[in-house]
């Protein structure tokens, strides 16, 4: 019977942990940057390497207006460490104006 109750107690403090973590990882967050693509290889550099970087989830790049925007998870990168990625590759970029809010994907 203590065994019992013990797992019930252990159960009721750990299933709202469980959806607190859950809730935090579904977060989103779009950014366009300003980068200085020059040509269609260069769409592709980004592509190839951004896309892949840790917590992104969505990029468009858009040639005539030189700007990438990037969807990714909150809990996994940050602007900071996407434009240190831009660097990393040879470009430059700077954030813009927010495009999106956050989101819950639910």
């Amino acid at each position: 019977m203590k065994r019992i109750v013990l797992i019930l107690i252990c159960m009721v403090v750990a299933l709202p942990i469980g959806f607190a973590q859950n809730a935090k990882k579904n977060q989103t967050e779009t950014v366009s940057f300003s980068v200085n693509l020059d040509c269609a290889n260069c769409v592709k550099k980004v592509e190839k390497n951004i896309a892949f970087e840790r917590g992104v989830t969505d990029l468009k790049c858009d040639l005539p207006t030189k700007t990438v925007k990037v969807t990714y998870r909150t809990d996994r990168t940050d602007e900071k460490k996407l434009v240190a990625a831009f660097k990393k590759i040879g470009f430059e970029a700077e954030a813009k104006a927010e495009v999106a809010k956050p989101s819950d994907n639910k």
